[in-house]
């Protein structure tokens, strides 16, 4: 018998001061995507199975979670928000040429068998650049995602940025099937110099993409680890790569945010829309990133209208472990309380009412027989 006052592996409740935590840091990091100008969108929580289909390069099928509606078609419930608020710009912004900017909060289903305790279900906020293909698009969204982190009391972090387009640039000069490229990706995403070493072997891949690709796993730090692999390759595509991360820390710098910031030309996405610049946050006491994103300018064209993007997606739950096991502060808003006799409530109404038109958060509940006690001849209702 299914034991129904537990939840499913992988999901959970939230409630009591978590569920304070949880809002919180929400509120405060969709207050921050505001004020860069980002306007609000809410998606469903189950699409056709299509919007996230291999060829938009999002969660492999295997790990969504599928429903058959009564017309036979295929529904999943949305594994990522990306593919989701692409398909809303090519669809109800089809005939603008401005910049688009739209930020979301909702829950995520992917089917995490695999990894013991991660979370299958799992709330994320994000923003989405439609329409601006430049640097400086690319910064905005970088440096939106630092006082994001900021804003929610974070104080210790990194932000990683790579380039998926300087993988594929080498992978394109060594000739590569599409299921060569992708092996070749798992060893260096784990870092397997040895493993990377055989795979170049066996193909007989040599010269300088050979080098360049069995040192990626290494190229990673400060700006200073552009140059190092602009002079281990002549690839055209591969140095405007780097040019263009070059750039970006020139942008970054601007807006104040550089010390956050390290380049990693061995990070690949899972996501495989990333068409150029790739990031995520790191921090203390968590083994996966608390934020990601890219620039993904083939992603909308997929549904019908050719426009560059950018984005990048906060996962609350990860952020909120991460604050509540630091101890950093989450801008709890205090809450009153006012309590009143047994059957005497027409004095706490009144009080409450004048509380809360004054902004302030107040809760109501009748007095224990402790307080009455002690707040004996205050009157029928006190503020505590």
């Amino acid at each position: 018998m299914i034991p129904l006052l537990h939840t499913p592996e992988g999901v959970r409740d939230i409630y009591g001061d978590e569920m304070i935590d949880l809002r919180n840091i929400s509120c405060n990091v969709c207050d921050c995507m505001k004020r860069f100008g980002f306007e609000e969108i809410q998606t469903p929580s189950f699409e056709y199975f299509d919007v996230f289909s291999s060829e938009r390069g999002t969660v492999p099928s295997k790990d969504m979670y599928k429903l058959i509606d009564r017309d036979g078609n295929t529904l999943v419930l949305r594994p990522d928000m990306t593919p989701q608020v692409a398909r809303c710009a090519a669809t109800y912004w089809r005939e603008s040429d401005e910049p688009l900017r739209l930020f979301y909060v909702g829950n995520t289903f992917v089917d995490n068998s695999g990894y013991q305790l991660r979370l299958k279900e799992t709330t994320q906020a994000g923003v989405e650049l439609f329409g601006d293909d430049s640097v400086v698009a690319d910064a905005e969204v970088v440096a939106l995602t630092v006082e994001c982190l900021k804003k929610t009391g974070l104080k210790k972090f990194q932000i990683e940025i790579g380039n998926a387009g300087f993988f594929r640039a080498l992978a394109n000069e060594c000739g590569l099937s599409a299921d060569d490229e992708e092996e070749l990706r798992v060893r260096i995403k784990s870092k397997n110099l040895f493993g990377i070493s055989d795979f170049l072997t066996e193909r007989k891949i040599s010269g300088k993409a050979a080098e360049l690709l069995l040192a990626i796993p290494e190229l990673f730090g400060s700006e200073e680890i552009l140059d190092r692999a602009a002079s281990m390759t002549e690839n055209p595509a591969a140095l405007a790569c780097l040019d263009r991360l070059r750039e970006l820390s020139r942008c970054l710098k601007l807006y104040g945010v550089d010390r956050y910031i390290s380049f990693d030309l061995g990070m690949l996405s899972k996501y495989r829309y990333y068409t150029g610049i790739i990031f995520r946050a790191i921090t203390y006491g968590t083994g996966e990133a608390i934020a990601s994103g890219g620039r993904y300018d083939s992603l909308v064209e997929q549904f019908g209208r050719p426009m560059p993007a950018i984005g990048m997606s906060i996962t609350l739950d990860t952020l909120m472990a991460v604050l509540q096991r630091a101890n950093e502060e989450t801008f709890k808003i205090p809450a009153s309380c006012v309590v009143y006799r047994e059957g005497a409530y027409e004095e706490a109404i009144k009080l409450v009412n004048e509380m809360r038109k004054n902004g302030d958060f107040v809760r109501l509940r009748p007095a224990t027989a402790e307080e009455s006690a002690k707040y004996d001849g205050e009157g029928n209702a006190w503020n505590i």
